[in-house]
């Protein structure tokens, strides 16, 4: 059974991981969130769920400075995976516990470690202050220091690569 929003939000706290999280209208798009932004200081995302173009492999996941743009093959070179697509609303849902518009990398929460490769923007990794997702719903806005992102990842046992800042623009 997938993780609650409450579940893991409680399960940061166990860990001692500080956290900031607001309820907000649900938000599909980039550009619907920013209207938040005046609540919200730092860094804010953008995230891509990813399947293999030819079906063989594990899904991908990269989460991207929100103005961050590049072709998703571009981004798959980048990190070193193969040729990729969208990754579809079943698989989303199966391997991460989310429906579309509430993609996050929090939602590794419900992925057995190395069924979904990883990847975040060196935008954000290298973010003063806070860093801006969703905790597996898109009504919800949950901010951490991008450091206890990655060590709540690795808590789960995902491996985080950082892509290189100087990906080329879509």
């Amino acid at each position: 059974m997938a993780e609650t929003t409450e579940g893991l939000l409680a399960r940061l706290d166990r860990l001692g991981i500080a956290h900031r999280t607001v309820r907000h209208a649900p938000v599909f798009t980039v550009a619907e969130s920013q209207a938040l932004r005046g609540d919200l200081p730092g860094a804010h995302t953008k995230n891509l769920f990813l399947a293999p173009a030819k079906g063989e492999g594990p899904h991908m996941l990269a989460t991207l400075e929100e103005h961050r743009q590049i072709s998703v093959n571009a981004l798959a070179r980048a990190a070193g995976w193969p040729r990729v697509r969208m990754g579809d609303a079943a698989a989303l849902a199966a391997l991460l516990g989310v429906v579309p518009g509430s993609v996050t990398p929090l939602a590794l929460v419900n992925a057995p470690p190395g069924s979904v490769r990883f990847v975040l923007d060196r935008a954000l990794a290298e973010a003063p202050g806070l860093v801006w997702v969703h905790p597996l719903t898109n009504d919800t806005s949950t901010g951490l220091a991008v450091r206890d992102l990655i060590r709540f990842l690795e808590h789960l046992r995902h491996e985080v690569a950082v892509l290189d800042a100087e990906l080329p623009a879509a």
